[in-house]
């Protein structure tokens, strides 16, 4: 962290560090036409959809919050010439954010050169004005690893580093994987914390740790824990990150 952090005190503060995402497979255009009514009514930051459905989901959000999508997702072994163009064409088609997935591979075997590159080859496609994010999956890294990929992609020129697709075997977020990326991009990129994030509690401590946006599929459930938690609970919850 580079400073002291606010914790959200209400729904409505916690709801605008959201991306509220549909990413699973047999997800229908109904499906997507309900999560942004549902981002929407919550006051959600975004809906995170599957490129196949990025025109859809901005048809349907009709400005009324940001739509971002995905790119070399979930396993990131894709060719740095595929992931740009599948982000060019969601561009194309009116994301104003794109989630890409590195080669963790190459991060695990130290290659952050081709990491850089990979995360560079995607900026490209991504103008300027707009959002990318990269995710590290950070739950499959060394600590050293994780530092030296939120470095590769500050070099590449991204916008957020995020934690995780949420469908690795390694698991999800961690406060700990949020805090060391965090202090490693020193509030010059955003950090976002993704997968595994299913309770108020869960998001308190990613925000205390770090993280300025949330991914959340179950955003509904994680926002009422404010109804059922008490004051003083909210105010410490992440205590200790």
């Amino acid at each position: 962290m580079t400073g002291p952090v606010t914790v959200p005190a209400d729904a409505k503060a916690l709801a605008a560090y959201v991306d509220h995402t549909l990413l699973k497979p047999e997800a229908t255009a109904a499906d997507v036409t309900a999560l942004v009514e549902e981002g929407a009514a919550l006051g959600v930051f975004s809906v995170c959809v599957s490129p196949t459905f990025v025109a859809h989901a901005v048809a349907a959000a009709a400005g009324r919050l940001k739509v971002a999508t995905v790119c070399g997702f979930p396993s990131g072994k894709h060719l740095s010439q595929v992931k740009a163009f599948e982000a060019a064409r969601s561009v194309e088609d009116g994301a104003d954010e794109v989630d890409m997935v590195i080669d963790v591979g190459a991060a695990r075997a130290g290659l952050f050169d081709d990491v850089q590159s990979d995360i560079a080859a995607v900026r490209a496609a991504v103008p300027a004005g707009l959002v990318l994010k990269v995710i590290i999956e950070s739950a499959a890294l060394t600590d050293d690893q994780i530092v030296a990929a939120c470095r590769a992609a500050e070099a590449a020129g991204a916008d957020f580093v995020k934690t995780s697709t949420g469908f690795h075997a390694t698991g999800g977020a961690s406060a700990h994987a949020v805090g060391l990326m965090s202090q490693t991009v020193g509030g010059r990129l955003g950090v976002k914390a993704s997968g595994g994030v299913r309770t108020l509690a869960d998001a308190l401590a990613m925000i205390e740790a770090g993280a300025t946006r949330l991914g959340l599929s179950g955003t509904a459930a994680v926002l009422a824990g404010f109804d059922e938690a008490g004051t003083d609970e909210v105010a410490t919850a992440g205590d200790g990150y």
